[in-house]
């Protein structure tokens, strides 16, 4: 296991406020729970990786999925057990330290493959190997098993206008450089849904993609957002009834692919 300090441990305690109770953060984060409703049910076993605090895996824990919760900062695994705890979850929830690379090398050294995968929020665009991690996780789940995985898309219209308008040029074409956007010293990049296809194929089938983020501005754009609930709220709506349209993955924010094993 890695025990070198995290780009992610100073925001622990802040995840919350900035991004977990937030209005746009709260209205992307049930989008995606909409995903895993119907993936992931009572029995099933699940293993999370990046799970920051842990609200997805105690909002499994709760519908009766037993959840293997990883990440690979030890401040968010720290607040994660704590929420864990505090929400009575602890008997289905395990939080693990673990980088998403020692998961997928066996690190955890599970006796029985699991039901599901879930990577929520962009913790697979910041490995350097997406291949080789989509073949190691693949052996951590059963034929048959679903990954539920949602990942920062490269072409965001949004982030476009918004760093147009405040003057920021490069900030707004960021994700189209080839090598990644270096970030707090790691390289963060933004596969195109064909690319995530692709790195899972050997052990995973594309099964269904839907938008997150495609009509609901990024989660910098909070401010704004506070001041304009009913139109956020409004465009939220639409965009959960067009998520799976052909071509509106392609536009947003995330993306959410669910897989099934092969």
């Amino acid at each position: 296991m890695k025990d070198a300090s995290s780009p992610f441990d100073p925001l622990a305690t802040q995840y919350e406020e900035e991004f977990d109770t937030s209005l746009i953060g709260g209205l992307l984060r049930r989008a995606v729970w909409r995903r895993l409703e119907p993936r992931f049910g009572a029995g099933d076993r699940v293993l999370e990786i990046n799970c920051g605090i842990g609200r997805d895996a105690i909002w499994l824990a709760q519908r009766g999925v037993r959840v293997v919760a990883t990440d690979q900062s030890s401040a968010m695994v720290d607040v994660a057990r704590r929420n864990v705890e505090e929400a009575g979850a602890a008997a289905h929830v395990e939080v693990r330290h673990a980088s998403i690379e020692d998961v997928a090398r066996g690190a955890l050294e599970s006796r029985e493959a699991f039901d599901g995968l879930l990577s929520n929020f962009g913790g697979l665009n910041c490995v350097l190997d997406l291949p080789a991690i989509g073949a190691g996780l693949a052996q951590q789940v059963r034929t048959g098993g679903c990954a539920v995985l949602c990942v920062m898309g490269p072409v965001v219209p949004w982030e476009w206008l918004w760093f147009l308008l405040h003057g920021k040029p490069r900030t707004a074409f960021r994700r189209f450089r080839r090598a990644g956007v270096t970030w707090r010293g790691i390289t963060v990049r933004y596969p195109s849904i064909r690319t995530l296809g692709r790195a899972f194929a050997p052990g995973f089938r594309m099964a269904c993609v839907t938008a997150l983020g495609a009509l609901l501005p990024p989660t910098y754009a909070e401010p704004w957002a506070q001041r304009h609930p009913k139109l956020i709220r409004y465009l939220a709506g639409i965009e959960r009834r067009i998520e799976a349209l052909p071509l509106v993955p392609w536009f947003g924010d995330h993306y959410v692919a669910e897989l099934e094993r092969r």
